[in-house]
């Protein structure tokens, strides 16, 4: 018995040092991944004129690396790459533009391009969870919930929109008549 214990112990060490093991290297892979393609796009960009798709790809990158203003940059060069290529699903370009503006809390901006991307794609889900979030961080609760309600009824398991419309409803005053 006093030999199985110490056996015990090292198995379960060695299932937990396996298992980050396995976390490392896939984060590895992962982080190796997005250089390669920033770097890609980054060298193709600066040679010559790039699609929709490749500025969205960066400015993607730009967002997850917190680099706002070039993200803002390359979105605005995706949607007018978008243009000129007749581009319909710019709802994702003018979201991440979006995004960018409300990481540096510029509300206002922000709501103008969630509203873009809503009005090209109505059903976004993702825009309008973001949209109610800009909304409450300016504390327009009632435009929030609006957002969220949306949001709901295009996608009705959606558990942002149910959390924070669920949240938002106990805080609107409903007036009396």
């Amino acid at each position: 018995m006093d030999n199985i214990l110490p056996i015990v112990y090292l198995l379960i060490l060695l299932a937990l040092l396996s298992g980050t093991g396995v976390v490392i290297f896939r984060q590895i892979f992962k982080t190796r991944r997005v250089e390669n393609a920033l770097s890609r796009l980054q060298k193709k960009l600066t040679k010559e004129k790039g699609t929709a798709q490749e500025y969205y790809e960066l400015g993607s990158i730009y967002l997850d690396k917190k680099v706002y203003t070039q993200a803002i940059s390359l979105f605005q060069k995706a949607l007018k790459a978008a243009e000129e290529e007749g581009e319909e699903n710019i709802g994702r370009i003018y979201n991440g533009l979006g995004y960018a503006y409300f990481a540096q809390e510029q509300f206002d901006i922000a709501i103008r391009q969630y509203k873009e991307a809503i009005k090209h794609e109505p059903k976004y889900v993702t825009a309008l969870n973001n949209l109610g979030h800009a909304y409450e961080r300016k504390k327009l609760v009632a435009q929030a919930l609006q957002a969220y309600e949306q949001a709901l009824e295009a996608e009705p398991n959606n558990t942002t929109a149910k959390r924070r419309a669920e949240s938002l409803r106990k805080r609107v005053v409903v007036p009396s008549a």
